[in-house]
């Protein structure tokens, strides 16, 4: 799986846009959007919408690689880090039903 800064830069580069033009599209300034791309920095969730429409991306696939990025952002420098996450995973399978 691909981080959401990898997936941008993939769409942006596949469709032979430059980081000025997405940059541009999103409001951002591109030192800002570069780095998003290199998981730097984190995209506001407003501007999934934006990508999603830009680059004819499932917006369901952006919002779950997003959420991903900020749960790994808390978890990444805890001991504890996975089994919270497995912890967190059974407790949304409970919630669920």
């Amino acid at each position: 799986k691909m981080t959401l800064g990898q997936k941008i830069r993939q769409l942006r580069e596949d469709s032979g846009m430059l980081q000025r033009q997405l940059a541009a599209i999103l409001e951002i300034g591109d030192g800002y959007l570069s780095k998003i791309e290199s998981d730097q920095k984190i995209l506001k969730r407003e501007h999934l919408k934006k990508i999603s429409k830009t680059f004819n991306f499932s917006f369901k696939e952006l919002e779950a690689l997003w959420i991903a990025t900020k749960v790994y952002d808390i978890v990444k420098d805890e001991k504890e880090g996975l089994n919270a996450l497995k912890v967190a995973e059974e407790q949304l399978k409970y919630k669920k039903k």
